[in-house]
């Protein structure tokens, strides 16, 4: 073959080959600028997981302030030691609640005035305003014994309930699920007791031995 034909076919050759690649650029310009399968969801950021939902904060307890006739540190007779309390619309549950508190004893130097070991085993409360607190055997076995001793123990339930509850005017005291005619042999158990505040400390003490104030 002649160099001069060499040089045409080259050059036609070199023509055809820039016409193809001119018509066809569009195409692989799209197939080049298409995003590769599953690149979006790589460059998307994170979505973070939803914590989990807090409980709403439970409802503040109601609470009230008592009164609670505990025995003196420094002298005979009762103090009044005032502690806040779980409320209770059941009059019989709120005056248990009292009771075993004051069995708990004080929480500001006090003195007990009832054994530790005691237990509440019921509380019932009458249309005419008697409480009856049935406590354990332990509120006889435990007790020191002696006659102030005695008061102490058993106006610290009586003044404690009837000076926080209006509605309960007097309390009768039952010893494991029945009467008692007394803790130590000095008090009168045998019927429902009225309040005694000359038992405060510093008060006159009226004679409660044997019976009602």
């Amino acid at each position: 073959m002649r160099p001069g034909r060499a040089n045409l076919l080259t050059v036609l050759g070199l023509g055809l080959l820039l016409a193809v690649v001119a018509l066809t650029a569009p195409r692989w310009a799209r197939l080049l600028l298409r995003p590769v399968p599953g690149a979006e969801e790589e460059e998307k950021p994170a979505v973070p997981s939803s914590r989990p939902e807090t409980p709403p904060p439970r409802a503040l307890e109601r609470q009230i302030n008592v009164k609670l006739f505990l025995q003196a540190p420094d002298r005979q007779g009762l103090a009044i030691e005032e502690r806040a309390v779980a409320f209770s619309s059941d009059l019989a549950r709120q005056v248990r609640t009292v009771v075993e508190e004051l069995i708990k004893g004080s929480q500001a130097g006090l003195q007990p005035t009832l054994p530790p070991s005691t237990r509440v085993l019921d509380v019932f409360v009458s249309s005419r305003g008697v409480a009856y607190v049935d406590l354990s055997k332990e509120i006889a076995e435990g007790h020191p014994g002696g006659s102030e001793a005695e008061l102490i123990t058993v106006y610290s339930i009586v003044d404690s309930l009837t000076s926080n509850f209006p509605l309960v005017k007097r309390v009768q005291i039952l010893v494991d699920d029945k009467p008692s005619l007394t803790l130590a042999g000095h008090v009168d158990l045998t019927r429902p007791l009225s309040p005694d505040l000359s038992l405060l400390a510093g008060s006159t003490p009226s004679s409660s031995v044997g019976g009602q104030p």
